[in-house]
C-alpha cells in the first residue's frame, strides 16, 4: 500500500506543478478550477462534471461541487483562456526545434440528441459519415523528438451558427498565425489534402515556413514551363527510390517514390517539389512541399514525415474514447471550450510523460499499473501510442486515494495554544 501512496503523491505533485505553470497570472479562482478539473478528469476518466466532482472527494455535497465547477467553466473569460494556452506553450518551448513536425487537422464533436446546447450547427461525423448536430474542432499537435508522441500546441472549438463566425478557412488561419507567433518558423507543417488550397500555400510562402501538403488530383502545375494536371505528371513516373513502411497491423508495405521540381500557377517563380509515392493504393499519393536538399533521400524523408500525421488521428480518438469528451454535460459554448482546453492540456501532460518512457521509472510504473502489456523490443516499443496506458495508470492509481486535491488548497490550521521557542 505504501507503494501506491508514494506513486499517488508523486503524481499529484507533478499535476500540481504542471497546473501552477499553466495558470500563472490568471487568478486564484481560475487556478483552483483548472487544478481540480485536471485532477478530476485524470481520476474519473470522464468529462462528466458529476464524475469529476466525485473524484475530488470534497467534504461538501456533490451538488454544490458540480454547481461550482459549472459556474467556473461558464465565467472563464476568453482572455484568461488565451493566457492559459500561452503559459502552456511557453512551458514546452524546449521541446520544439527546426526538425519538429507540426500536424494540423480538424475534427468534430457530435451531439445528435441535444436540443439546448448553445450554437449547435450541422457537422459531418467522421466516424459514420452522417450529418449530425455538433461542433467543429481544429487542433495543432507537435510530435516529440524521440517517441514522436503528439503534444498539442493549439486547440479551438467553433460553430458555424456562432455569431461572428466567418469561415472554416479563417479559423485555420487563426491557428496558423498563433503557431507562427509562438514558435516562429521552426518545424515542418504537415496537412492533409483537405487543406490543398492556395490560401495556405500563400500563407506559408510569405511566412517562410516549411510545409508538406497532400495535393488533390485536380490540381494544375507548371513543369518545365508547361501547364499540366498533377495526375498526368505523376503517371509519367514509375518511382525512382524504394522505401518500406509498416502499417498499423505490422505489415510491411513496399513503396517507390519520385521527386519532381514544379511550381504553382499563382506562384510561377517559386520552385516547389512534388513527391509521388506509389504503393499505397491504385492512385499514387501526391505531396507538395518547399523542402529542398541535394540529398537523393529527400523524397523518402518527405514521405516518412508526412505519414507521421496519423498520430493526430490517434490523438483525437484518445480524447474521445479515453475521456468520453463527446458525452459532456455543459450547455454554453464557452464552457465547452474551457472543458476542451483543459482536456487538451491534460493530453499534453500525458504526451510529455510519454516522451520520458525510456528514462523515467515513474512512467514505467504507471504503464505496469494500467495492466497493458507491451513487448520489450526497443524498435517496437517506440512505435506504441502510450497515451492510453498512462491514462489508465492515472485511473488505477488515483482511484485508490482517500482524498483528492483538497490537501493542496487547505489553509494551515494555527493552534491557539501558547508556545515557547
Amino acid at each position: 500500500m505504501s507503494k501506491y501512496n508514494t506513486l499517488a503523491w508523486d503524481l499529484k505533485r507533478d499535476l500540481m506543478n504542471f497546473s501552477k505553470k499553466i495558470t500563472k497570472e490568471i487568478g486564484k479562482p481560475e487556478q483552483k478550477l483548472v487544478s481540480n478539473m485536471l485532477y478530476g478528469i485524470a481520476e474519473s476518466g470522464s468529462c462528466h462534471l458529476s464524475k469529476i466532482g466525485r473524484a475530488l472527494k470534497e467534504k461538501i455535497s456533490l451538488k454544490k461541487t458540480i454547481e461550482r465547477l459549472s459556474r467556473g467553466l461558464k465565467s472563464f473569460s476568453k482572455k484568461k483562456q488565451q493566457k492559459l494556452l500561452d503559459n502552456y506553450t511557453e512551458s514546452i518551448q524546449r521541446e520544439i526545434d527546426k526538425q519538429t513536425v507540426f500536424v494540423l487537422d480538424g475534427s468534430d464533436v457530435t451531439k445528435p440528441c441535444s436540443e439546448k446546447l448553445e450554437c449547435l450547427s450541422l457537422v459531418r461525423d467522421g466516424s459514420t459519415g452522417e450529418i449530425e448536430k455538433g461542433y467543429f474542432t481544429f487542433e495543432i499537435a507537435a510530435l516529440t523528438k524521440g517517441s514522436k508522441s503528439p503534444v498539442p500546441v493549439y486547440d479551438r472549438v467553433y460553430s458555424a451558427a456562432e455569431k461572428g463566425f466567418i469561415s472554416e478557412t479563417d479559423e485555420m488561419l487563426t491557428g496558423l498565425k498563433y503557431l507562427s507567433k509562438t514558435f516562429g518558423n521552426k518545424g515542418i507543417r504537415t496537412l492533409d489534402r483537405g487543406y490543398d488550397s492556395l490560401v495556405y500555400y500563400e500563407y506559408f510562402l510569405k511566412a517562410k515556413e516549411f510545409f508538406i501538403i497532400r495535393a488533390t488530383k485536380n490540381r494544375s502545375l507548371i513543369h518545365n514551363g508547361n501547364k499540366l494536371n498533377i495526375m498526368e505528371l505523376a503517371n509519367r513516373r514509375k518511382g525512382k527510390f524504394c522505401i518500406n513502411f509498416k502499417s498499423k497491423k505490422g505489415e510491411t508495405i513496399s513503396c517507390k517514390t519520385s521527386i519532381i521540381p514544379i511550381s504553382l500557377l499563382k506562384f510561377p517563380n517559386v520552385q516547389l517539389n512534388l513527391v509521388i509515392v506509389y504503393g499505397f493504393g491504385k492512385d499514387p499519393m501526391l505531396l507538395l512541399t518547399n523542402l529542398k536538399s541535394d540529398d537523393s533521400r529527400l523524397a523518402n524523408t518527405i514521405a516518412r514525415v508526412y505519414l507521421m500525421r496519423w498520430r493526430i488521428e490517434e490523438y483525437f480518438r484518445f480524447k474521445k474514447q479515453q475521456y468520453d469528451f463527446e458525452n459532456f454535460r455543459v450547455r454554453s459554448l464557452n464552457s465547452i471550450r474551457v472543458l476542451h482546453r483543459i482536456l487538451t492540456l491534460l493530453a499534453g501532460f500525458i504526451g510529455l510523460l510519454s516522451e520520458k518512457r525510456d528514462e523515467s521509472l515513474f512512467v514505467m510504473e504507471l504503464i505496469v499499473l494500467s495492466k497493458r502489456i507491451y513487448r520489450p523490443k526497443p524498435e517496437k516499443w517506440k512505435r506504441y501510442f502510450l497515451h492510453y496506458a498512462i491514462a489508465d495508470g492515472f485511473f488505477e492509481l488515483l482511484r485508490r486515494c482517500s482524498s483528492g486535491f483538497t490537501s493542496f488548497f487547505a489553509k494551515p490550521k494555527y493552534s491557539a495554544q501558547l508556545s515557547f521557542f
